[in-house]
């Protein structure tokens, strides 16, 4: 049995967690309003108090896949002054495939509280 007492092996899992749920969180995030790059990028560290965060190599090809996918649109603004915004908003299918995220990661969260919970595993 691997284990993962090694900071670097932590920092492993919590980073294939993050990758598996990118999609959940971006959704979650715009479900309120459309948002730009950067903006997204801050709620999630504020509504996370920190605990989770991603960079921007790391959040635009997120942002592409549901744009390519259809689940968010795109348009282009420009501040009186300052550089060209992209704001991403859901659409009717993103609000769909979200629903379908937040089911499914509720049913994980549910069977792994059930598996930690079992003394018997352990």
């Amino acid at each position: 049995m691997a284990k993962y007492s090694r900071p670097e092996d932590r920092t492993g899992i919590e980073r294939e967690l993050k990758r598996g749920s990118l999609e959940l969180i971006v959704l979650h995030l715009l479900a309120p309003g459309e948002a730009y790059g950067y903006e997204i990028v801050t709620k999630l560290t504020t509504q996370t108090d920190g605990a989770l965060g991603v960079t921007d190599g790391t959040l635009y090809p997120v942002l592409y896949r549901l744009e390519h996918a259809g689940f968010v649109a795109v348009r282009w603004e420009t501040p009186e002054r300052g550089v060209p915004r992209k704001y991403y908003r859901l659409t009717e299918s993103g609000r769909n495939e979200l629903a379908r995220l937040n089911h499914e990661w509720n049913a994980f969260v549910g069977a792994m509280a059930k598996l930690l919970g079992n003394k018997e595993g352990t």
